[in-house]
């Protein structure tokens, strides 16, 4: 059975991805990006922040798709690495004085090693036990922040508020606008990496993890490292997207980190399709922009209204933006053939 007609079958939660369907193609890719460059220059500040919220957003869905899509693994803990990148960006830059651009690796390092930590323990955890205590660890984060101990660094409950950094070498444009031309460029970077690590070695063993954990253990995979390791890398592209997040709202503060945000970016994941790395920013642009719709359709009704545009979404298009992507290719291709 190929690829396409997998999708149109009932098929697991972690579903195999081929490595064809990991990216997308090389005129879609050109387009995309060329949309991604030029879309700044005609639009206003207000929707240049959210397209760069957009990316950074992005980036938080795809740590959590190469976790969950590649390893098999499910968390709902990600907001608590999203707090630790973006109050590590905010205290060296405010406390510090570190250049923006330096403190986003050292977010990305320190949450590296907290995801590769507490993924130590976590395996003996799998499924729903894993999910509850990644779910205990967001939970707890916000009031860790709170805390007094932390409160000369962290601001406690009142926040910390972060400098939007101004254009580099006298560049002719707005703050809004060189932060997102920023940020594109971290994010296509950390987009290729991903792909790559997913297509190395690391990355098979990530996936015949997921597959089969019996299976990959007897074939020589070190069960327990990679399943760390994918923990790591997943924490650490959050901590860099939680930095560029303080960086472009320019505010941290406990209560913008919870379990709300960590569910957000679940369902940024499967709504652009699990394992699916396009998806993220697909899955992104759901979270972002779709409460505003429902918003506008019903103020006092947004939540139900969001309710029922999730549901459709889910009972049209149960394997996401991925499967909308195979049924567009195969109608291109029956064009193509006519």
């Amino acid at each position: 059975m190929s690829a396409v007609e997998d999708v149109a079958t009932e098929a697991p939660a972690v579903e195999a991805v081929p490595k064809r369907a990991m990216t997308l193609g090389l005129g879609t890719s050109l387009v995309v990006l060329a949309a991604l460059v030029l879309a700044p220059l005609f639009v206003k500040n207000f929707i240049i922040f959210q397209m760069t919220m957009l990316l950074i957003y992005g980036l938080a869905v795809l740590a959590l798709n190469i976790l969950t899509g590649g390893s098999g693994q499910f968390s709902l803990g990600q907001s608590a690495f999203y707090a630790v990148g973006a109050y590590t960006s905010a205290i060296l830059m405010e406390h510090v004085g570190m250049n923006y651009a330096l403190t986003l690796p050292i977010a990305g390092l320190i949450c590296f090693g907290f995801g590769f930590l507490f993924g130590q323990p976590a395996l003996r955890l799998s499924g729903v036990y894993l999910a509850l205590a990644t779910f205990a660890l967001a939970t707890a984060m916000p009031q860790l922040l709170k805390l007094g101990f932390f409160e000369h660094w962290t601001g406690g409950v009142q926040g910390l508020v972060v400098t939007k950094p101004d254009a580099p070498f006298g560049l002719p444009m707005s703050q809004d606008m060189w932060l997102y031309y920023f940020t594109l460029v971290i994010t296509i970077g950390i987009y290729i990496a991903s792909v790559n690590l997913l297509r190395s070695r690391s990355g098979r063993a990530f996936m015949a993890i997921r597959d089969n954990e019996i299976a990959a253990s007897a074939m020589g995979v070190d069960v327990a490292l990679y399943k760390t390791l994918a923990f790591g890398v997943s924490a650490g592209i959050t901590g860099v997207a939680g930095g560029l997040g303080a960086i472009a709202v320019q505010f941290v503060a406990p209560d913008g980190y919870t379990i709300v945000l960590s569910i957000s970016l679940f369902l940024g994941m499967v709504v652009g399709g699990v394992g699916w790395l396009p998806g993220s920013i697909v899955g992104s642009a759901f979270i972002i922009f779709v409460p505003n719709i429902a918003e506008g359709i019903s103020k006092g009704l947004s939540g139900a209204v969001f309710g029922v545009l999730l549901f459709l979404v889910i009972f049209l298009v149960p394997h996401g933006a991925r499967q909308v992507a195979i049924v567009a290719q195969q109608m291109l291709g029956k064009l193509k053939k006519n």
